[in-house]
């Protein structure tokens, strides 16, 4: 069995986080997650307080698992939603886009585990002089916003920058990646696009089908123009987006033309106008579990591939 240095700090069976997407990671897919024996993370990023709480409530009645809240902070009513999570005294909160130390101390002393994602060895060590417990070094593979960095490269860094567990993110599927992460330095992971075909995820059919049908080359990344890259499908948006960063079209509207994509694709399965965000591991995703049987799966296949490395070392 493998148990690492996070499993003993969030009291989880497996050192395996489900990331917090936007629209996406809800009360039932966290759930889920976290009995398989793994961190499940509720996004906060639709910014709406009573539809957080509501989730954060739903999630306990689920499991009596520990699990997390995935906070943007760029994103709406941050300084509440971080007190929310104060309140409901959730047992670990992830962070995005920048450094949360301005919330730590009210984080700490709730007894909440403080998890920001990093995208660069600096901004790990400064999270970790924030008072971060832990980070996740997310590279440009995964879906959604991504940084420059590829996971490969920027995962054996973080580790020599920090003196706190890393976590690793961006490109893993399957125990091969998993194994991949904890030789380059990383104690555990982070999954988002695998969870998407979770039969207890809850995004459009549409959206399930475009992940188990990728193959390796089905992503494109999107946004660099305005400085928030963004990697998903192609699809006819995302193509169309791509070309209108090319023209002499004004950032505003440019910034206009992604309002709303994600949720066409979630909810509605909204072929030609959802962005359909996705990591370059979906060619690795090729059917429908529950989440317990992707955990379970995962990590029985990695100890198989850790055993397996052994045959290299005379």
């Amino acid at each position: 069995m493998i148990y690492t240095p996070i499993c003993e700090m969030l009291g989880i069976k497996y050192p395996i986080f489900q990331g917090g997407m936007a629209h996406i990671s809800d009360a039932h897919l966290a759930a889920a997650v976290s009995e398989a024996g793994g961190l499940g993370i509720i996004s906060a990023a639709s910014g709406d307080l009573e539809w957080i709480a509501n989730q954060i409530d739903i999630a306990r009645s689920l499991t009596d698992k520990p699990f997390g809240v995935n906070i943007m902070l760029l994103g709406q009513n941050v300084d509440k939603i971080a007190e929310l999570c104060t309140e409901k005294k959730v047992a670990v909160v992830t962070t995005g886009a920048g450094n949360p130390e301005r919330y730590v101390p009210m984080w700490k002393e709730a007894g909440i585990k403080v998890i920001p994602v990093v995208p660069s060895a600096s901004l790990a060590k400064l999270c970790m002089r924030s008072g971060a417990d832990a980070v996740i070094a997310e590279g440009g593979e995964s879906g959604g916003h991504v940084g420059d960095m590829t996971t490969m490269a920027l995962v054996p860094q973080v580790v020599n920058a920090v003196d706190i567990p890393v976590i690793a993110a961006g490109g893993i599927a399957d125990g091969r990646g998993v194994a991949a992460a904890f030789m380059l330095g990383a104690c555990g992971v982070q999954l988002g696009t695998r969870f998407l075909t979770a039969e207890e995820c809850n995004i459009s059919r549409t959206y399930k089908d475009k992940i188990l049908k990728a193959n390796d080359t089905a992503t494109i990344v999107t946004g660099k123009r305005l400085g928030h890259p963004v990697r998903s499908l192609k699809s006819p948006f995302s193509r169309g987006y791509a070309k209108a960063e090319y023209s002499d079209i004004s950032d505003e509207e440019l910034e206009a033309m992604a309002v709303g994509t994600l949720r066409l694709a979630v909810c509605d399965g909204d072929e030609k106008k959802g962005c359909f965000l996705a990591g370059q591991i979906s060619g690795l995703v090729n059917r429908e579990q529950s989440c317990k049987e992707i955990v379970e799966e995962i990590f029985s296949e990695t100890e198989i591939v850790l055993n397996g490395a052994k045959k290299w070392v005379k």
